[in-house]
C-alpha cells in the first residue's frame, strides 16, 4: 500500500505543480479567460488516463493465462523504463519546469482555444498516463487480491492535490531538489521489485527460461502472509522464493541506478543549485 501511495503522491504531486505554475501564470497576466480551456484540458488528461487504466486491467482478463503473464511482465518492464525516464528527467528539469511550462503557454495563447486545452492536456496527460501504467504494474506485482494498493494511490492522490492547493495559496513550503531526490530514489527501489517480479511474469509465460531455478527460498523465515512479509511484500514487491534470473534483474537494475540518481549532478563544471522552495516558484509564476 505504502509503495502505491508513494506513486499517486509523487505523480500526483508533479501534475498538482504543473497546473499551480499554469494557473498561476494566466491570473498573473490578468488572462483568467483562458482558464476554462486549461480546466477542459486538464479534465480531458485525467479521464483518458482513467480509461487507459480500466483498459489495462479489464482488458486483460480476457486473455489466457499465458498471454496475461505475457502482458504483466511487459507493461511491468514498460512501466519502469518510463518511471525510471521520468524520476531523472525531474530531477535535470525541475529548476526549468516554470520557464518551459511559460514558454509553451505565451505560444499557446496566441494560437487560441485549441493550443490551450492541447497544452494543458500534454502537460498533465503525459503525468496521468505514466501513473495508470505504473500503478497497474505495481497492483499486478502486488497481487494480494485486496483493494488496498488502490486505496494507496487515491490516498497518494488525494494528498497529491491537497499539497497542490496549499502551494498555490502560499500556505506551504517545500524543497523540491529534496522531496524529488527522496522520492525519486524510493520510486527507483520500488520500480526493482516491479522489474523483478516482470521477469517472473515472463518466465510463468514461458517467455523467459529458469522458472524452476529458486536463487533462495526463505518462505518459512519470512511467510508470504506474515504481517511482516505483507509489509514487505507492499513496500518493496518482496519476494521470499524469487528465481536466478529475477535477482540478477533486481540487482542489475537497482545498484547502478540508484546510484547514478543518487550521485551529485553538476552542469557546466560546478554543483547544481537547489531549486527554490515551490512557495517562491507559483508567486513568481
Amino acid at each position: 500500500m505504502f509503495a502505491n501511495y508513494l506513486i499517486g503522491l509523487r505523480e500526483g504531486l508533479e501534475a498538482s505543480l504543473v497546473v499551480c505554475i499554469l494557473i498561476a501564470y494566466l491570473v498573473k497576466t490578468d488572462r483568467r479567460d483562458a482558464l476554462k480551456p486549461i480546466w477542459i484540458g486538464i479534465g480531458v488528461a485525467v479521464g483518458i488516463s482513467l480509461g487507459f487504466g480500466f483498459a489495462l486491467e479489464f482488458g486483460s482478463q480476457e486473455l489466457t493465462f499465458k498471454a496475461q503473464e505475457a502482458l504483466g511482465g511487459s507493461l511491468s518492464i514498460v512501466a519502469v523504463v518510463l518511471v525510471t525516464w521520468m524520476v531523472f528527467w525531474m530531477r535535470r528539469t525541475a529548476r526549468h519546469l516554470k520557464a518551459e511550462l511559460h514558454g509553451k503557454l505565451d505560444a499557446a495563447l496566441q494560437m487560441g482555444t485549441g493550443a490551450l486545452v492541447a497544452t494543458a492536456f500534454l502537460a498533465v496527460g503525459r503525468e496521468g498516463l505514466e501513473t495508470a501504467l505504473f500503478v497497474w504494474a505495481s497492483v499486478h506485482a502486488a497481487n494480494d487480491g485486496t483493494p488496498r494498493p488502490l486505496i494507496g494511490v487515491a490516498l497518494g492522490l488525494t494528498t497529491a492535490v491537497v499539497l497542490g492547493w496549499l502551494f498555490y495559496r502560499g500556505a506551504l513550503r517545500i524543497n523540491l531538489a529534496k522531496f524529488f531526490t527522496w522520492t525519486g530514489g524510493m520510486l527507483v527501489i520500488v520500480a526493482a521489485g516491479v522489474l523483478a517480479y516482470g521477469f517472473h511474469d515472463l518466465q510463468e509465460a514461458e517467455f523467459l527460461p529458469g522458472l524452476a531455478n529458486k536463487a533462495f527460498d526463505i518462505s518459512t523465515t519470512i511467510p508470504p502472509d506474515s504481517w511482516y512479509g505483507t509489509l514487505l511484500k507492499g513496500i518493496f514487491n518482496f519476494q521470499p522464493d524469487p528465481t536466478v534470473l529475477q535477482v540478477i534483474a533486481w540487482s542489475l537494475y537497482l545498484v547502478p541506478t540508484l546510484a547514478l540518481f543518487l550521485s551529485p549532478m553538476r552542469l557546466g563544471g560546478g554543483p547544481a543549485k537547489t531549486p527554490a522552495p515551490v512557495r517562491e516558484k507559483v508567486e513568481e509564476a
